[in-house]
């Protein structure tokens, strides 16, 4: 398969992305967040190794990964970030599109799906679920402590801790991250993290209408399989796919072969 080359940029309103691919069809991919991923388009590299996670699409799709805005301002929402998705996808397609949207990104895509049904062609909820877990919330809100602080080695650590690596390789992924990998704008990850600590869309879950796939590992450190079940259960129409014994986020063969599946239901070629 020909490698798409992939552009970055800019859109009107101010949301990055990196592009890839040229098909007839739009994929928009809600960036998840992380220590180090500044809301700016990914150099190259990174930027490819990302959309490897979803090569399924690199034929017949053009792919947008999308962060957030730059600079957000002190208690800007989920709700407001899928806002300026929305904004986006209005001034730039038009059309309705279909959306994954992974970890954080898939937080804010059941926002997005719900306040904004005409934009969404098909949603897939990627290694995301309603709200985080209880565990997951009280680390984050460490983390944001230690990015407060400027404590980058230890944010980092905590981080790569909570995710069950073994601890030699944690402790030197945190001493290298914490030297190179630092976010020129802290403060949009410390605004990102409070949004999700606030985040629980359980109620809202039925006013999601566009066909939904929900896929995730049954290891997951940051939700359980409690809450991934529940966010299924709550939306229409959605069909809910657990892989056992893999983490966050899931890829893999099969993912792709499931997720193309369910992208191209009803498609006509």
């Amino acid at each position: 398969m020909k490698k798409s080359k992939v552009s970055a940029g800019y859109f009107h309103n101010g949301l990055p992305y990196n592009r890839a691919g040229d098909g007839p069809r739009i994929l928009v991919i809600f960036q998840g967040s992380g220590m180090g991923l500044d809301n700016k388009p990914l150099p190259a590299l990174m930027a490819r190794l990302f959309f490897n996670y979803y090569r399924f699409a690199a034929e017949g799709y053009t792919r947008y990964l999308v962060p957030r805005k730059p600079n957000l301002p002190e208690g800007y929402s989920l709700q407001d970030m899928s806002d300026d998705y929305a904004t986006m996808v209005k001034e730039e397609f038009g059309d309705p599109v279909d959306v994954i949207g992974v970890s954080t990104g898939g937080s804010i895509a059941q926002h997005f799906a719900a306040d904004h049904p005409d934009l969404v062609q098909r949603l897939v909820i990627h290694s995301s679920a309603y709200t985080l877990s209880d565990s997951t919330k009280q680390l984050m809100l460490h983390i944001r402590d230690l990015i407060r602080q400027r404590r980058w080695r230890a944010a980092y650590a905590a981080q790569v801790g909570h995710m069950h690596v073994a601890r030699p390789v944690a402790w030197l992924g945190a001493l290298l991250a914490g030297r190179f990998v630092v976010p020129e704008i802290p403060a949009d990850l410390v605004v990102t993290i409070e949004a999700e600590d606030k985040f629980n869309f359980k109620e809202r879950l039925g006013q999601i209408a566009a066909p939904t796939l929900v896929v995730a590992g049954d290891r997951d450190p940051f939700y359980t399989v409690a809450l991934f079940r529940e966010t299924a259960e709550g939306i229409p129409n959605v069909r809910l796919i657990l892989y056992e014994g893999l983490g966050h986020p899931v890829h893999g063969q099969q993912f792709d072969r499931d997720v193309r599946m369910f992208l191209n239901e009803g498609v006509t070629k």
